[in-house]
């Protein structure tokens, strides 16, 4: 069960996050490995070795082959998370992870940091708006989205729970609170945030709190919106989503991602298959390539902050 966070602050460093979430599984379970990409001062995934050095192995500037070894170690019963930027855990690596991962049955837990326009000065070549879409393409893997510190934590722990391949995206620093200390979640299963009548808003990842200010806004204009954050994107919680359809006179899907392949077009084919004639508006990137800035400059110049969405969104 949740319960929202009091405040909206920015919270503890997502990075961080992960790295306690391991830290934590380690001291109980000598079977979970991580493994970094030359990127474990970025990461932090370094602190791992301060406590338990047996525990980490860091591959180098050599992706596909941290995949390799991960599915390895599954092979002989360990289990391993991987990290490195958005696109090498996903792009670069997709035969590795479709083959050596999905295919063959092997565990591996991926957290890709710095998705979409969180990238920032990294620039164009490490932003990923494509990785859900790549990843939903390979069966039976989930793919999740944290919303906050919190939601990423129980991630983390429940991916250790489980067989398969597993990907998580967020950003490596702060982002704001969404949920209290303490809450708990269930794969498969989107949160209603917020109920309405007039719109639905459905988001993921760090964008979850500019769908609630969104909402917020709109409530100010005399419009009622529901918010559900769908945090686990495959499998996508169809269920919810028809259930929440009924009645509202238009949906909408924010993500940090592009439209094509991740959560708006998941949520389109729900809407299809269910032959519903509700209209859709799909927020994210569409054509578009990543480019230098700060992250705060980006997410305006994408169009993902709450003023640039409400402006889109305006005469629905």
């Amino acid at each position: 069960m949740f319960t929202l966070a009091d405040n909206h602050e920015v919270g503890k460093e997502l990075r961080v996050t992960v790295v306690d979430a391991l830290k934590d599984l380690i001291s109980s379970n000598e079977k979970i490995v991580a493994l970094d990409a030359d990127l474990g001062g970025a990461s932090k995934w370094t602190d791992i070795v301060k406590s338990s050095p047996d525990h980490f192995i860091n591959v180098g500037i050599a992706e596909a082959n941290m995949v390799g070894v991960a599915a390895g170690l599954s092979l002989t019963g360990y289990t391993p998370f991987i990290h490195t930027f958005g696109p090498f855990a996903t792009r670069r690596v997709l035969d590795q992870l479709y083959l050596s991962g999905a295919y063959a049955k092997n565990t591996i837990n991926i957290y890709g940091s710095d998705p979409g326009f969180t990238a920032g000065h990294n620039g164009g070549t490490h932003t990923t708006w494509e990785d859900i879409a790549l990843l939903r393409s390979i069966p039976n893997v989930v793919i999740c989205d944290a919303a906050d510190e919190v939601q990423m934590d129980w991630i983390i722990k429940e991916f250790a729970k489980l067989n398969g391949v597993h990907y998580v995206r967020g950003n490596r620093k702060g982002v704001k609170n969404i949920y209290a200390p303490g809450a708990t979640f269930e794969l498969g299963k989107g949160n209603l945030l917020r109920e309405g009548q007039d719109y639905l808003i459905v988001a993921a990842g760090q964008l979850v709190s500019e769908a609630l200010e969104v909402a917020e806004a709109l409530e100010e204009k005399g419009i009622s919106a529901e918010v559900i954050d769908m945090f686990t994107i495959k499998p996508l919680d169809k269920t919810l989503l028809n259930e929440r359809f009924i009645g509202k006179k238009a949906v909408i899907t924010i993500e940090n991602h592009s439209i094509t392949g991740g959560l708006g077009s998941a949520v389109a084919e729900v809407l299809a298959d269910n032959g519903l004639a509700i209209p859709l508006t799909r927020i994210g990137v569409n054509e578009l390539f990543g480019q230098v800035g700060t992250p705060s400059f980006l997410q305006e110049e994408f169009g993902l902050t709450t003023k640039k969405i409400l402006e889109q969104i305006t005469g629905l």
